[in-house]
């Protein structure tokens, strides 16, 4: 018998292991640790929606529903978006329910991609852009962006990188890592280059309701992108339900169906407790979800300015819940800058570089954790920074004030 490693198919055995997962893993195995490295709501799901799911185990709901997910719950998705984002979908052919945005980035990939085809993807973004349109047979091409012009992609980038072989434009605002969105001006920009252009965009847009000034625009509102573009969205980050699994897929009839195919073959469907919880939280969550985006906003000032008091220069997050300082100034690596942290003073946090070349020089701290322990981690962080004489600007930083 050969070893596993020769049977293994070489594009899976090729793809690094995810750098949030290897700093979550070890911060697992110590005590103590105060962990800024995962996207993880400090929040419970909101009573009402948990006590939806028990009480649909009560009355029976245990068994499998439609592909495309619950009708019911459908017809509320397309009724959020509508009110939401002036987003129109049929519940009856537009919308697939899926296990979690990880899963419909997967099958939105799989069902567009032929071998060779490129994916425009901005640099830094989520981990799982790149493994994932590798393992569709896809070539993914990254679009670098810096700090100085805010981490946003230009329609002057898009409209230099397209070959005769570019095929999709993934976006990602607001983006993880950065917290940079795009705004009206800036997408319609770039639609003109994507119409022109004859592309289509996977938008996931898990964050949008974690927009802190202004509105979320998305792609496909505006003029002529409805029909080339297919919107990610989930319950994880707003309704505090990373544990539930559940997003969802809108987008042109014939995509959709696409999709679902594949869905079909893989996940059959998502499970209908969570799918409960899920139409739930879209009938009465919205308030719950508007006074944990309301916290999550008064976070992120704290920990903005825990950086600058630190002297660690720290873009604004305009979105989503993560902060991108730069630690370059410090002497360290952002590798060696998050291992010496968490073995030192136990908070983990995430290299810049897991999530793409263009984090080089970041830590991603994502300020989705309790008051309580962010002020105890930035204590923790002043005191690591001293210690290796770094001297910022001085001194206190007080949060939770």
């Amino acid at each position: 018998m050969k070893s596993w490693e020769e049977y293994l198919n070489p594009q899976v055995a090729s793809l690094p292991p995810s750098g949030i997962r290897r700093f979550f893993d070890l911060a697992a195995e110590m005590t103590g640790v105060i962990s800024l490295g995962v996207g993880e709501p400090d929040f419970v799901t909101p009573w009402r929606i948990r006590e939806a799911c028990i009480y649909a185990l009560e009355r029976g709901y245990t068994m499998y529903t439609s592909n495309r997910g619950m009708k019911e719950l459908r017809v509320a998705i397309a009724r959020y978006l509508e009110d939401a984002f002036k987003l129109r979908y049929d519940p009856e052919k537009e919308i697939l329910v899926t296990v979690g945005v990880s899963e419909a980035l997967d099958l939105a990939l799989r069902a567009l991609l032929k071998p060779g085809d490129e994916v425009l993807i901005p640099d830094p973004a989520y981990v799982s852009y790149v493994p994932c349109t590798v393992l569709a047979g896809g070539v993914p091409v990254l679009l670098p962006t810096r700090m100085e012009e805010g981490f946003k992609i230009t329609a002057e980038q898009v409209e230099k990188a397209v070959t005769s072989r570019t095929k999709v434009l993934l976006l990602a605002y607001p983006n993880n890592p950065t917290g940079a969105v795009l705004n009206r001006r800036e997408l319609g920009e770039i639609a003109e280059v994507v119409k022109a252009r004859d592309l289509l965009v996977i938008s996931d847009e898990i964050y949008a309701q974690l927009t802190y000034e202004g509105e979320h625009v998305s792609i496909a509102s505006l003029p002529g992108m409805r029909e080339r573009t297919v919107v990610l969205q989930g319950f994880s980050k707003a309704f505090a339900m990373t544990g539930w699994r559940l997003g969802y897929a809108v987008g042109n009839e014939t995509f959709i169906g696409a999709m679902t195919k594949i869905h079909q073959y893989t996940m059959l469907c998502a499970p209908i407790t969570a799918q409960m919880a899920a139409l739930e939280a879209l009938k009465n969550g919205l308030e719950d979800m508007r006074q944990m985006v309301a916290q999550y906003a008064y976070r992120r000032r704290l920990v903005v300015n825990a950086f600058k008091e630190m002297g660690l220069p720290c873009p604004e997050p305009k979105g989503a819940f993560y902060a991108f300082p730069y630690v370059g100034g410090t002497g360290m690596s952002e590798e060696e800058f998050c291992e010496k942290l968490l073995l030192e003073e136990k908070v983990a946090v995430v290299p810049g570089t897991a999530f793409g070349p263009s984090g080089r020089g970041h830590i991603r701290c994502s300020f989705a954790a309790s008051v309580k322990d962010l002020t105890e981690a930035f204590r923790r962080m002043k005191e690591f920074l001293r210690r290796h004489g770094v001297k910022g600007r001085p001194s206190v930083v007080v949060l939770g004030k």
